[in-house]
């Protein structure tokens, strides 16, 4: 008996169901024809590897084992290394001496590794400032791994560069993504509330079992 209630109230009411939804559905529509056609941002992907220089600390007489061994745990150091703020600060330097200028907060740097080979992702709101970021990471692993690291023996380690991306839209995060549906859904339960509380706050009496629910007998209805 409440959900046929409940059914009649929302039937009856259904303009003020909808008239949250079409509110939020032409604010959220601007927004939604905004990102089909501006980007979000670019990313870059670098993947690398990185040794000691060879002549940088003496090495005794050892197999081509010993040198994959050194050449992952450079690598695995300067994965850490890439994720602290003064690589980070590193390379904000390096980028505003090309031309770019850029600051701490605005600037995302992550970094991995698979065993000997290191990755950096870079991201950033326009293509052309991303590529000269790009470019002062790759000079910054080349130049100023030694400043960090004693075991290199106060040469930078040789970084070779095995791949680089060329710079694609970022996707929109999962929450912004969903935003829309989100907000079109609670239009949509603040119009249904709406309707309800209308409907329990109207004192209009319209079927015969509105007038037996408050306990009174009734003679005779007028057909329609």
């Amino acid at each position: 008996m409440e959900l046929i209630l409940l059914t009649r109230a929302l039937i009856l009411r259904w303009w003020l169901v909808a008239l949250p939804i079409v509110i939020i559905g032409a604010l959220t529509l601007p927004d939604l024809l905004n990102r089909a056609t501006n980007s979000v941002g670019y990313t870059i992907t670098i993947d690398y590897s990185a040794a000691p220089a060879y002549d940088a600390i003496p090495r005794p007489e050892g197999d081509y084992q010993d040198l994959w061994i050194s050449s992952e745990y450079t690598v695995n150091a300067f994965t850490d290394w890439v994720r602290g703020s003064r690589f980070r600060d590193d390379v904000i330097e390096v980028a505003n001496t090309r031309g770019a200028a850029i600051s701490n907060s605005a600037l995302s740097i992550a970094a991995d590794n698979v065993k000997s080979t290191g990755r950096v992702s870079l991201g950033w709101t326009d293509a052309e400032t991303l590529n000269i970021i790009a470019d002062a990471v790759i000079e910054t692993l080349q130049t100023r791994s030694h400043r960090y690291f004693a075991q290199l023996g106060g040469q930078p380690a040789a970084v070779t560069i095995l791949n680089r991306t060329e710079p694609t839209p970022a996707p929109l995060p999962i929450v912004d993504r969903f935003s829309p549906f989100i907000r079109v859904g609670l239009g949509a339960a603040a119009g249904i509330g709406l309707a309800l509380l209308a409907f329990y706050l109207d004192p209009t009496v319209r079927r015969r079992e509105d007038i037996e629910a408050l306990g009174l007998a009734v003679i005779a209805t007028i057909p329609k």
